[in-house]
């Protein structure tokens, strides 16, 4: 098991979840560049961002939301997976299911913001 510098739950969770979208650790391509934008010294004299390639789909991953090679990592593998789960489920995936509740929530906002509006007009 690789070090993600996460708990042992947390890095148990993902490896689950990639099981579960049929991702293995030898399917996978990854590389290590210096990353870009804000950081100071830690970022220009480090390689912290991850590109991640999953061989089987083709599927490119890049990550450098932390300036911690290890976090990236895990983020680069769970981005991964939401991206296998998307093109695999479709609109069952948990990440559409995430934004379809997202997006009703906002239409039962706008309507009763409408209907106050009409009440006080």
């Amino acid at each position: 098991m690789i070090d993600f510098g996460v708990t042992e739950k947390k890095a148990q969770e993902l490896y689950d979840r990639m099981e579960a979208c049929g991702i293995h650790e030898q399917d996978l391509e990854e590389k290590f560049v210096r990353s870009s934008g804000p950081g100071g010294q830690c970022v220009n004299k480090n390689s912290t961002c991850v590109m991640l390639k999953h061989l089987p789909t083709g599927t490119l991953v890049k990550m450098q939301k932390t300036r911690m090679q290890k976090m990236n990592r895990f983020y680069a593998r769970r981005r991964l997976c939401e991206l296998i789960e998307n093109e695999t489920l479709g609109k069952k995936s948990p990440e559409q299911i995430k934004l379809e509740k997202i997006r009703k929530q906002k239409q039962r906002r706008k309507r009763r913001r409408k209907s106050q509006e009409n009440d006080g007009s």
